[in-house]
């Protein structure tokens, strides 16, 4: 990937968060859907960045929404560890 393409990547997931933080409540999954091919490690790593930007700014808010849809989001890719499943597989 050229470094063209990675910004433009990058503005493209900017612009994805910028659309879930201005969506009503309950609509997330709905613009997530509609651009899964943004939907990867890159987009959580943005999305980690910005909310630690509004955390240090103080919008606590957008904040905990960002880290709440990166970590379920984590989740669905496989890249965060379930340990309520693990917990079950280890009790086997």
């Amino acid at each position: 990937m050229t470094e063209a393409e990675r910004e433009e990547r990058h503005t493209l997931y900017c612009n994805l968060i910028d659309e879930l933080l201005k969506c009503p409540n309950g609509q997330e999954p709905e613009i997530l859907d509609a651009q899964p091919e943004l939907i990867d490690s890159g987009l959580i790593h943005t999305m980690l960045q910005v909310a630690t930007m509004f955390a240090h700014e103080g919008n606590q808010d957008g904040a905990q929404f960002l880290f709440f849809i990166a970590r379920e989001l984590s989740k669905q890719l496989g890249l965060y560890p379930d340990f309520s499943q693990q917990q079950v597989a280890n009790q086997e």
